[in-house]
């Protein structure tokens, strides 16, 4: 391939509407262009890139007994219907009628494809246990498409659905790819990769993981040990404490507070501390508008997705009008109306004397003793862990929170689906059963620009090897230089018979303009022939991380490069066997 004419313009100036580095090196560099919110158009050198990552995952997959299929991207409706998702599924899921008014979705994930597929298959217990996967694109209605490829609306992203016969089985399997991704994405250059808990959300089931690639720039937060191996989303993580500041018990008064309607005023109007205040957030089910309040101590936060496990259905924030059973700003757990369904965090349990709403108009409650004013409290954790916080696991106070970006997840589903959808297989006992479901996702396009994202500075991407569009670019500068360009067109053809990828700038562009241009191409390995090199019958050959800055006479350079190229792949393969 020559760079005069690679599809894709490369320029200086960051885009300003590109909020982290990937982004702005990606589009600079010529990988994608913007098409609408949330979606892009791939350029060769990013689809070299993203194939190199799909033929990856292939591998992987296929090693442990994967067999690829395909699946459509618009799906009947029925089929979301038999799985209960077509109505409880939110905005994401895209809901259509063709010209014949049937309902069709565009597919988001493949749940029900997959046990469509397979369920006259898998009819006898001897057909188990079995794997499918594909590769595929996916539409996703996503709320805040951002940051390029890290969060889309059209994505590509390869999907598993594993069939067992019992949950023992599907834990043996689970555990095999858990250990596949992590060889994923440690020959795809990552090994900065970490493994957590996570919520299982839509997709359901009792057991998951995400795979998440620590930057600061992710959308995840990640709750970690500094004294063990935990590791959990913020989404699951479990926030375990216990309140040392308590508070003298104190006579249960209702006192006024005029225009104070958030914590901070209501302490410094009580002089009170925020460790012995109660507050209330307010949310709405979206079945029938019902208010669901939440309580936790006034410093911490609603995790939502724990609320909305316990809800049992989909929230949302709440409005609440003048004519509500609840009184904004002034909300409390003691005397609040029968019509809200109330949750009451774990924080607040052992604080004996609370300020808390009293639900009415200007005034708040001191002196709050929950188990004296309410009897028997159940007490439910649905609070976001803090830093410094006791870890679940070892139960030190070392919990500390980190960002990251999520490139993949797994996902013990059971039998939610198998048995929505009807699948069932005769046991050896001339039985029926249901089979039980394992779901195992990569984003594609996602770990392409978290990759980038890992692995960048100020000038353009460092690709590992494995996934770079290209392993080697070969500079040419003076192409108008007859010895030059002989030297550097031999040097091409050579590469290209043994199977070098290698892109070919022969240019007639100043040394700056070329150099930039290989930068944001980001190719691991460079040549560079010049006529200044040739005076001493030299190429100067360098790596992208600048490790590597050797002066080699042209007739050593092409086994040179062999041996660095050989030599860049071992060191990933290294770290893949030391894994093991």
């Amino acid at each position: 391939m020559k760079v005069s004419a690679l599809v894709g313009q490369r320029f200086k100036e960051r885009p300003a509407d590109c909020v982290i580095d990937s982004h702005a090196l990606m589009v600079r560099g010529g990988y994608m262009k913007y098409v609408g919110n949330g979606i892009y158009s791939e350029f060769p050198t990013l689809r070299r890139v993203t194939a190199k990552i799909e033929n990856i995952i292939r591998k992987e997959m296929n090693a442990i007994d994967g067999q690829e299929v395909l699946f459509p991207v618009v799906m009947p409706a029925d089929l979301w219907e038999e799985s209960g998702r077509y109505e409880s599924v939110g905005s994401e899921l895209v809901r259509f009628s063709d010209r014949s008014n049937s309902k069709l979705v565009l597919g988001m994930t493949h749940e029900e494809a997959a046990v469509q597929l397979v369920r006259e298959y898998a009819q006898s217990y001897t057909k188990y246990p079995f794997m499918i996967y594909q590769i595929q694109r996916k539409f996703r209605d996503e709320a805040r498409p951002r940051a390029g490829m890290i969060r889309v609306r059209e994505f590509t992203m390869k999907d598993a659905y594993s069939f067992h016969t019992s949950q023992e089985d599907l834990e043996k399997y689970y555990d095999v790819c858990y250990q596949a991704y992590n060889r994923i994405f440690q020959k795809a250059g990552v090994p900065e990769v970490v493994t957590v808990a996570s919520d299982s959300g839509m997709m359901g089931g009792s057991v998951s993981h995400e795979y998440m690639l620590l930057t600061p720039v992710g959308e995840d937060s990640i709750v970690m040990c500094e004294e063990c191996d935990y590791r959990s989303n913020m989404e699951a993580a479990e926030n375990k404490m216990t309140n040392e500041a308590k508070g003298d018990k104190a006579e249960l008064q209702c006192v006024e507070t005029p225009d104070c309607k958030t914590i901070e005023d209501v302490c410094n109007f009580l002089k009170s501390s925020v460790e012995t205040s109660c507050k209330a957030v307010v949310y709405q089910k979206v079945s029938d508008g019902k208010f669901v309040v939440a309580f936790v101590r006034g410093d911490y936060e609603v995790n939502d997705t724990k609320l909305r496990n316990l809800v049992g259905e989909d929230i949302y924030t709440a409005e609440i009008t003048a004519e509500d059973c609840l009184v904004a700003g002034y909300i409390g757990p003691y005397g609040i109306s029968e019509e809200a369904e109330v949750y009451i965090d774990v924080t607040l349990k052992g604080i004996d004397n609370l300020v808390a709403g009293a639900n009415k108009e200007g005034y708040h409650y001191t002196g709050l003793n929950l188990e004296r004013e309410l009897g028997e409290v159940n007490y439910v954790d649905i609070s976001k862990i803090q830093e410094g916080g006791i870890c679940p696991c070892c139960g030190k106070k070392a919990i500390t929170i980190k960002r990251g970006i999520e490139v993949g997840n797994i996902f013990q589903l059971g039998t939610k689906y198998t048995k929505t959808m009807n699948m069932q297989y005769t046991d050896e006992n001339g039985e029926s059963q249901y089979p039980i479901m394992g779901c195992y996702g990569i984003g594609v396009g996602r770990l392409a620009a978290s990759v980038c994202e890992a692995h960048h500075d100020e000038y353009g991407p460092i690709w590992p090897i494995s996934i770079a569009p290209w392993e080697v670019e070969l500079c040419c500068l003076r192409a108008d230089d007859e010895e030059t360009k002989a030297v550097a067109d031999k040097l091409y053809k050579d590469m290209q018979s043994a199977d070098i990828e290698v892109i070919y700038d022969d240019r007639d562009v100043r040394p700056g303009a070329m150099f930039s241009d290989a930068d944001l191409i980001g190719a691991p390995i460079r040549v560079v022939v010049s006529p200044r090199n040739l005076k001493e019958s030299s190429v100067e050959i360098t790596t992208r991380d600048k490790s590597v800055k050797a002066m080699v006479p042209v007739d050593e350079a092409f086994e040179y490069v062999k041996e660095l190229k050989a030599k860049m792949f071992a060191d990933i393969e290294a770290k893949v066997e030391a894994y093991k």
